[in-house]
């Protein structure tokens, strides 16, 4: 039996409208520039459901670190991003001892998103591990870039609340070394308690998405639908989150927002598509619509 409800706020179009996103301005320079590092040979497309999905959030510049041997049909996928290929394991893995070969463009960015599509945990941890030190920030870590969490929480306290995890209960369970019961049956405490080990807001994903910053602050999202529970959903809302980090969104911010965008996105497919049915690829055309809509 889940546990009563924690005080919190409820999202909707007026708490949006009530906390503006930075009004997007000038070039694709002045609009924020994303990096987006993930994939793997077997899982690429979780990288470009999270690159179209942080454009569509309003970023103006595209950066895309993939795996060596796709990042040709990435750069063909993909025809607004700078497309970095790093060397990869013989599975199809990013390697761990990449992070130095990217460090520029992670160092420039507005905003980091890691996680995505990789494979094999110790060799995402390592990258990680190796990556995060040199970053101020603002960063999200999505699925496996959560790895280096899970073995440490403190290693993002250097970066000051800049961050924003976006576990699903299944990922908050492995962070917080607690069984997968413990997450369904207290899903807000659960995020609040990564919060709070690491410093960083935790938007997690699931019929009610419960956003938890280390400050206290609590939200819930309640927009959505099954038809939202398709692969690759995941990160497409990762996607939206780091978007909204590049175009100057403090990491609640981002993680309140995105929420709701990708909620709403998916009631706006079902109002048409049927509640089962649409693709996740069908999500980020829908994310402008819905900021239009808030801002009626």
């Amino acid at each position: 039996m889940s546990r009563p409800r924690p005080d919190h706020t409820l999202v909707s179009p007026q708490v949006l409208r009530d906390w503006r996103l930075p009004e997007p301005t000038g070039g694709k320079e002045a609009r924020g520039s994303i990096l987006v590092v993930g994939g793997s040979t077997e899982t690429v497309g979780a990288v470009l459901l999270a690159a179209e999905a942080a454009l569509r959030s309003g970023a103006g510049k595209l950066q895309v670190v993939v795996p060596s041997k796709v990042a040709p049909h990435v750069s063909i996928s993909l025809p607004e991003a700078l497309v970095r290929g790093v060397p990869s394991t013989e599975a199809g893995a990013i390697r761990g001892s990449s992070a130095e070969l990217f460090l520029d463009l992670a160092q420039q960015a507005s905003a980091v998103l890691i996680g995505p599509g990789m494979a094999d945990e110790p060799e995402t941890r390592r990258l990680v591990e190796q990556l995060l030190p040199e970053l101020q920030g603002p960063v999200a870590l999505d699925a496996l870039g959560l790895a280096a969490v899970t073995a440490d929480p403190a290693c993002l306290h250097h970066l000051g609340s800049n961050v924003v995890l976006t576990p699903n209960p299944a990922e908050l369970a492995i962070a917080l070394h607690v069984k997968p019961e413990e997450v369904d049956d207290d899903p807000a405490g659960a995020a609040q308690r990564l919060a709070e080990q690491t410093r960083a807001v935790v938007g997690l994903g699931g019929v009610t998405s419960w956003i938890a910053a280390p400050d206290g602050r609590l939200w819930a999202d309640e927009s959505g639908g099954a038809g939202l529970g398709v692969s690759g959903s995941g990160d497409v809302r990762a996607g939206i989150v780091a978007g909204l980090l590049a175009r100057g969104a403090e990491p609640a911010q981002a993680a309140v927002w995105a929420a709701h965008l990708h909620g709403r996105a998916g009631e706006r497919l079902a109002a048409t598509v049927g509640q089962l049915g649409f693709l996740a690829r069908e999500l980020p055309p829908e994310i402008p619509r819905v900021m239009a809509e808030v801002d009626l």
